[in-house]
């Protein structure tokens, strides 16, 4: 890992530690170069309609959200036949997540993204260690329902190894919006690695219809209790599972629950008004499923990170 890029991470450790008490993180939300991606003109469209890392700040600050870990919009990068290109492409999108982290760095917890489908395997590898070494990113993720591929096949698991290796943390679209997302995949994922985090995002949600979802939301919640390296982002999730989830987890398995908002796909005004307005309703201390539980995975995954580049 380059110098610039440690000197990054420790600089944003010391303000997360330093404000680690009263942070709001939304563990989800996508970022795009809007200058080279052409938006839809109607003007009452919203639903993944990307948003620049600036826009990004003004819902923020809207919704009272301090930080947000960002990534970039897999709707608006744009693949090819040509594995290359597609690695092109998608270091680009990678990078301006870079330089928006650089451009705000009290703003935004940068992540990475890979696709061992439109990049091919080694080329996947390859993006995964630049968003670790020369961007200094801690999460690479990878989307098998966008990009169709199953989560569980054998060029995922070689890739996982990949970032596993480079001491960053792997993380998921996992949802019941695909086929390609099963719980029984994300299983497989996590016991690889069972002493290693892996960030599931939207714990089993996603876009799929009320009963596409249901049995998923409930192995989800049964194998994040049964896996304790299984950890959740609460973004496009229905609000009934997100209340019964949040019931299940108690004790130390609360920590690895993460308030979200999948912006663009989702509103971070209306995500973190209800998640503030439930855990109200619950009795519950707010503040560490709103900030502290992320703030907590992100140091300790910085410091497993630098030790693996000292």
């Amino acid at each position: 890992m380059n110098q610039q890029a440690k000197l990054q991470i420790e600089q944003r450790c010391a303000y997360l530690r330093a404000n680690h008490n009263h942070l709001t993180i939304d563990a989800d939300a996508h970022a795009t170069d809007i200058k080279k991606y052409p938006r839809p003109n109607t003007p009452h469209y919203y639903h993944g309609r990307p948003l620049s890392s600036e826009e990004l700040i003004e819902e923020m600050n809207q919704a009272q959200v301090s930080m947000a870990n960002i990534w970039q919009n897999p709707a608006a990068t744009l693949y090819t036949v040509d594995p290359e290109e597609n690695y092109s492409n998608l270091l680009e999108a990678n990078r301006y997540i870079h330089q928006s982290a650089l451009t705000h760095p009290t703003r935004f917890i940068p992540s990475g993204w890979t696709d061992p489908k439109a990049c091919g395997i080694p080329n996947a590898c390859r993006i995964a260690e630049q968003c670790v070494t020369e961007f200094g990113f801690l999460i690479v993720k990878m989307n098998p329902a966008q990009n169709k591929y199953p989560i569980d096949s054998p060029a995922v698991l070689e890739v996982l190894d990949c970032i596993v290796e480079l001491g960053a943390i792997p993380a998921f679209h996992y949802g019941a919006d695909s086929p390609f997302t099963p719980a029984s995949g994300l299983a497989t994922i996590a016991r690889r690695h069972p002493n290693h985090p892996i960030l599931a995002v939207h714990m089993g949600g996603g876009g799929a219809s009320y009963l596409e979802a249901e049995d998923q939301y409930q192995q989800s919640r049964e194998l994040g209790l049964e896996l304790p390296n299984i950890h959740y982002a609460l973004s496009a999730l229905r609000d009934t599972h997100i209340e019964s989830n949040i019931r299940a987890y108690q004790g130390e398995a609360s920590r690895r629950l993460f308030c979200a908002s999948d912006a663009p796909y989702g509103r971070m005004s209306w995500n973190f008004g209800g998640f503030r307005a439930m855990l109200q309703t619950l009795n519950l201390d707010p503040q560490p499923y709103l900030g502290q539980n992320f703030a907590d995975f992100i140091l300790a995954g910085y410091e497993h990170l630098l030790s693996k580049h000292e």
